[in-house]
């Protein structure tokens, strides 16, 4: 048989008491407050250190303390002595001044974006920060802390928003605050509004948010208001070593104690937990086939050595009695990490009612402390099972009518089978929409006793009905109507219409257009609903094509009217033109630019108020020279007609230049206009070539020639010349000529 369990976690049961004198003493070492005051049972510490004054860290007790624990470490933003007395003391927090402030704190505060204030906080000061390296037995580590504040509650959503957090680093974490140099993936703040993301300060716990976690000052202390106890857990890699940060301080001033409390030996990690398995996912079991399993878990880094955990059994049942159970103890051999037993109900025959069996768990830790956890389960006498249905008479037609089955008596672990239905439930939902008493099956079979079948009765007895819609098609304007007719009323009806018109509330309806009417009828008993549809009679159709439907401007189109039943037309163009026609003539109009899409605008009226409209879309081109270096250029043209015109390139040689370096004349060069590209070549009287090259950049690179022949400037004498130019679309120059060198 397959089984299917419920979990029943169980933890360390903590016993509050209110209303008492707080007792702080301190002058204890931070490790003495450590290891005397905090740790329990599972964790080890080192490397512990204290930031801020010795007054501000302190251990207190009392057994009534309104605080909620009867002892346990405390730090504060003042001298810890001051948060003994009245509530009402406002000399708290006068007396440290240390000036010591902590950006992580900062940073916390500031990031309370539900206090309108939080921009305005740039400073904590008087810090306290307990710190210390710790190793934990299993993968969970817990404690449990109130945080309480004499700024409660004058100073809530203002810049004073004192703050606290608990920083934890090591392996697997990586968050955005600060971490000792050996964890260097920063640290995370647990110390959280529980199931939120918010960090605890005065402005996210209080009277007007998250008020179930906050108590108001009492006789016991100075602090106007604290949180209730609030327990942490998070997750290690058990034997690692990590890093805790306490921390608490003042924002943006050194006045007014806030402090936090950490309960007496509640940081620990228990190295065993139990939990408790039952087949019917409940904490009770019958005297039947389900029974249940408690296992045994502890950690893997403790897997590796024998544990014997031992636990005792009490309780109203009796063991081999009522039930079966292994004996004690429960031995984990080395490499196992979950051991189970089995409870094993006996059937008996005799009715006892309901009797308890508490397993309580006890084993000794590394560090020699002694642990305990207690869990009940139930077990309960079988009675047969039966099924508690609900018959239903209704008197209005349902798509969705509920029915509903419940199983008693016998194992609790139910199946159910609506007949002609998907459903695994106990319920169900069909759908009635006929008078008449129909019958539905549900059968409920129990894990060891079998099945059985019952009927849900539905009884229809709907007596209104809508008899008759008349509908009235409505002409161009509003002519139409609706009108209902129902019978099987129960007392007066009320008539409800919804539709183009708006709403109505009589049985018919006047002058109204074309659209779909809903009605609901009501009567002392129930409701029924339909609807009708209200028709045009020829009413108006505007429709036109224009041909064609693009060109160059300017250019003309002529529209096709095609549209029915309308006696006048108006029509707009597109470009503030417009014109008006009595007929279904074609008509004409001449499209001029600029260029773009043109929306032309057809009403067709068959009266005032009677109209349709059509829409056509004619694109408008400006055909010209659409390059910006031509002559012809067109800024208003979108099309490129291929009539661009561009300047005549021109070409100027001089006949004689002077080469040396006097500034006068030292170079040969072509003047040019229109020309983007130009060659230039020089050649003696013999045809050999002297010098040659080509630009594309006239004005910063014209082909020129000092008149030198490999470093030498040449005799005197008649040269020649050849060049070869082209404008920008491509034209093409050439020319060549002689030249007189003449020496200075």
């Amino acid at each position: 048989m397959i089984k299917k369990y419920f979990f029943l976690g169980f933890s360390l049961i903590i016993h509050l008491s209110l209303f008492s004198q707080l007792v702080v003493n301190s002058g204890q070492t931070p490790l003495q407050y450590v290891t005397n005051n905090l740790i329990g049972p599972g964790v080890t510490v080192s490397n512990v250190t204290f930031t801020g004054s010795a007054t501000q860290i302190g251990e207190f007790s009392d057994a009534t303390s309104n605080i909620g624990f009867q002892g346990g470490i405390v730090l504060s933003s003042g001298a810890v002595t001051e948060l003994v007395g009245a509530s009402n003391n406002t000399t708290a927090g006068q007396t440290i001044n240390s000036g010591i402030s902590d950006n992580d704190l900062l940073s916390i505060a500031q990031s309370v974006t539900s206090n309108p204030s939080s921009g305005n906080i740039n400073s904590t000061d008087d810090l306290a920060s307990l710190e210390f390296d710790f190793v934990a037995v299993s993968n969970v580590v817990s404690f449990n802390f109130v945080f309480g504040s004499d700024e409660y509650t004058q100073w809530i959503n203002s810049s004073f928003n004192d703050v606290f957090g608990f920083f934890v680093s090591g392996p697997g974490i990586t968050g955005p605050y600060a971490s000792p140099a050996a964890f260097p993936n920063g640290s995370v703040n647990l110390a959280l509004v529980p199931n939120t993301n918010l960090p605890i300060t005065i402005s996210t716990i209080h009277p007007g948010l998250n008020a179930q976690y906050y108590v108001s000052g009492g006789a016991g202390n100075a602090l106007n208001g604290y949180t209730t106890p609030i327990p942490i857990t998070f997750n290690v890699q058990c034997g690692e070593t990590y890093h805790f940060k306490f921390a608490v301080a003042d924002c943006q001033d050194d006045y007014l104690s806030t402090a936090v409390f950490l309960q007496d030996d509640s940081f620990f990690s228990p190295p065993v937990d139990i939990t408790l398995q039952t087949a019917n996912g409940t904490d009770t079991i019958p005297e039947a086939c389900v029974d249940a399993n408690v296992l045994f878990i502890r950690s893997e880094c403790q897997s590796s050595l024998p544990l014997a955990v031992n636990f005792t059994v009490t309780g109203t049942a009796v063991d081999d009695v009522d039930f079966i159970l292994a004996d004690s103890p429960i031995i984990l051999a080395p490499g196992q990490d979950t051991a189970a037993i089995n409870i094993a109900p006996i059937v008996d025959g005799i009715a006892e009612g309901v009797e308890s069996i508490v397993i309580t768990v006890s084993y000794v830790d590394g560090n020699g402390d002694s642990l305990s956890i207690s869990g009940v389960l139930y077990l309960a006498d079988i009675t047969p099972l039966s099924i508690n249905e609900t018959d239903i008479t209704a008197q209005c037609f349902n798509d969705s009518i509920l029915l509903t089955a419940i199983a008693q008596g016998a194992t609790g672990l139910y199946t159910y089978d609506w007949l002609n239905s998907s459903s695994d439930s106990t319920q169900d939902i069909v759908s009635v929409n006929q008078n008449g008493v129909f019958d539905f099956l549900v059968t409920v079979t129990d894990a060891c006793l079998g099945a059985i079948t019952d009927t849900v009765t539905v009884t229809m007895i709907q007596t209104i009905a809508i008899d008759t819609i008349n509908v009235g098609l409505t002409t161009c304007q509003p002519t139409g109507f609706v009108s209902v007719i129902a019978s099987g009323l129960n007392g007066a009806p009320s008539y409800s219409w919804t539709g183009p018109n708006g709403l109505n509330s009589s049985s018919s309806w006047q002058n109204i257009p074309s659209g779909w009417y809903y009605i609901t009828v009501d009567d002392n008993v129930c409701s029924v609903s339909d609807s009708a549809f209200v028709g045009v009679l020829n009413a108006a159709n505007a429709e036109f094509t224009g041909t064609p439907i693009q060109g160059c401007a300017p250019f003309d189109v002529v529209f096709q009217n095609n549209s029915l039943y309308a006696n006048n037309y108006s029509w707009s163009f597109g470009d503030t033109q417009t014109a008006t026609s009595a007929d279904l003539t074609n008509v004409s109009h001449t499209y001029t630019g600029p260029f773009g899409m043109y929306t032309v605008q057809l009403v067709a009226f068959q009266t005032a108020l009677c109209s349709d409209t059509a829409y056509y879309l004619i694109q408008v081109d400006v055909c010209g020279c659409t390059d910006p270096v031509a002559l012809n250029y067109n800024v208003g043209a979108n099309v490129d007609n291929g009539t661009c015109v561009y300047p005549t390139p021109i070409v100027e040689a001089p006949n004689v230049f002077t080469p040396g370096n006097d500034g006068n004349n030292d170079a040969y060069f072509l003047s040019t206009k229109n020309v983007v590209k130009l060659e230039l070549v020089i050649l003696n009287r013999w045809g050999n070539v002297l010098f040659e090259k080509s630009s594309i950049d006239l004005v910063n690179d014209n082909p020129s020639w000092d008149g030198k022949i490999n470093g030498v400037i040449a005799n005197e004498g008649v040269y020649f010349y050849k060049y070869t130019g082209y404008n920008i679309s491509g034209q093409e120059i050439t020319g060549h000529g002689f030249l007189h060198l003449v020496e200075e």
